[in-house]
């Protein structure tokens, strides 16, 4: 009966093993065994970037030299190529514009490979009028603007908001009519954590840089940044690079002066982007360390005529990623 019970038990779990294999894609299938192969070199840098012009940049670095017998696998859609920078073990994937793609993408990293911290970058708009096009922000914190409580005209802020962004302050002639969009309240973020109560979250607003990764960046500030996209266009000073200021993030690309001065008045902070939080957020919710490294390219509706990102965008780009590569050459 025990002989008849055992082969019972194998015919089962070899027609499990079948089952879920077969249910299984054979592309994934042979993704996850690439996974394997390169994990056991590990462990590595996960490098996280959104869109080509910032992918482009990048690669013209010329510092990231692919695997040899791995430079690349292909999951879910993405492309998360293998090699090393600076003499360090690197995984990289360009994850897409927005809060989703960038969480999906670093969460996917984090799970699959043998990661030890996470350093995303790209370009910025930029809302402080101390910094220009060009500079470089190595930001100590991140706030998610986006998460919002529409109010109609005659509402009270919720107690737990923020902020309050009143769209009857912004009316021409100042104070005349009513403006029936009302007003928003600026809410928190609701973070789980590894380290915190399972399935319990706290209400975040601000998301820290972690300290170790922002004390090895003071290291890059006066670190020589382009000034020129060609020979007949360069910036009017020298660009420099900032460690410890704020940035912004929700799925809203900012050109607009009014909302440009209401951040920067409301939240102190210097940069916008529609990533970064969700890069910080995920790492900090898996325990692991995470810095931002953003190239500024525009100023974010604060210039006068067109948007300055289809000129400045590829320098702010390229000096994002010179930034990045000193950095990971800081890295032990």
């Amino acid at each position: 009966m025990a002989a008849e019970q055992l082969v019972a038990v194998l015919f089962l779990t070899l027609v499990l093993i079948f089952v879920n294999a077969s249910a299984i894609p054979s592309n994934r299938l042979k993704s996850l065994n690439i996974i394997k192969e390169v994990n056991r070199k590990g462990p590595y840098v996960g490098l996280i970037t959104v869109y080509p012009p910032e992918e482009n940049a990048f690669f013209a670095s010329k510092a990231f030299k692919p695997d040899g017998k791995h430079p690349f696998v292909d999951l879910s859609g993405r492309r998360f190529r293998v090699g090393k920078v600076q003499g360090k073990k690197v995984i990289y994937v360009r994850c897409g514009v927005g809060m989703v793609n960038a969480a999906a993408a670093t969460q996917q990293m984090l799970d699959m490979f043998d990661i030890t911290g996470i350093v995303h970058f790209g370009i910025a708009g930029n809302v402080n009028n101390s910094m220009s096009i060009g500079d470089v922000t190595i930001p100590k914190q991140f706030a998610h603007t986006g998460i919002w409580d529409w109010l109609n005209p005659n509402g009270t802020l919720p107690t737990n908001d923020i902020a309050e962004l009143d769209f009857g302050s912004y009316n021409v002639p100042k104070g005349d009519g009513v403006n029936l969009l009302g007003k928003i309240g600026y809410s928190y973020e609701q973070f789980f954590s590894e380290s915190g109560k399972p399935n319990t979250a706290i209400p975040l607003f601000w998301a820290q840089i972690s300290e170790q990764w922002l004390r090895l960046a003071a290291g890059l500030e006066g670190m020589e940044l382009e000034r020129c996209v060609n020979s007949s266009v360069c910036l009017s000073r020298e660009p420099k690079l900032v460690v410890g200021l704020r940035g912004s993030t929700a799925n809203i690309f900012v050109d607009n002066a009014a909302y440009r001065d209401f951040l920067y008045q409301t939240y102190a902070v210097s940069s916008v982007d529609m990533e970064s939080f969700a890069v910080v957020m995920t790492s900090l919710s898996n325990g692991y360390p995470v810095i931002v490294i953003r190239g500024l390219s525009d100023l974010a509706g604060g210039q006068t005529g067109q948007n300055a990102i289809q000129t400045f965008g590829p320098l702010a780009a390229r000096n994002a990623a010179q930034a990045v590569v000193k950095f990971i050459g800081h890295l032990s």
